[in-house]
């Protein structure tokens, strides 16, 4: 669908994760909103501590009917004073990268797809330099299993 990471790629030779590497993780499959949405989701909601990504849905009647989770409408990702928010509004993206501290939002700044995903991989690299089990998930998501 979109920009595919190969399965040979690995974390950079230091041990460390590659930016680049996450960067392409988190673009792949990016052009169907819907289908991002939800995959984005699952692999950052196994990637990072509970509550750091926080995850909005829709559900229908048939929805909670089937018991299936509904349709994703909104991602929020805390990091440190970074909040980056990702909703579907109308069947496009709307993304947000947000600095919070204890709570206040200082400033919001509405941005493209591709610049939120940069600022998130950012973001995650930068929490897995300091965190190990952010760093072996992350290597997860960049093998892309």
């Amino acid at each position: 669908m979109g920009n595919e990471v190969e399965p040979s790629s690995s974390p950079s030779s230091d041990g460390g994760v590659d930016l680049d590497l996450v960067t392409a993780a988190l673009r792949a499959d990016s052009a169907d909103v819907a289908v991002y949405a939800r995959v984005l989701t699952q692999s950052l909601s196994e990637a990072l501590p509970p509550g750091t990504v926080l995850v909005d849905r829709d559900r229908s009647m048939s929805d909670r009917m089937k018991g299936r989770p509904g349709t994703v409408t909104k991602i929020v990702v805390r990091l440190d004073e970074q909040v980056l928010s990702l909703s579907v509004q109308r069947g496009q993206p709307a993304a947000e990268i947000c600095r919070e501290v204890r709570g206040v939002v200082l400033s919001r700044t509405p941005v493209p797809l591709g610049d939120w995903i940069s600022a998130l991989a950012s973001a995650l690299v930068t929490q897995a330099e300091h965190n190990a089990a952010a760093a072996q998930a992350l290597r997860k998501l960049v093998a892309g299993s």
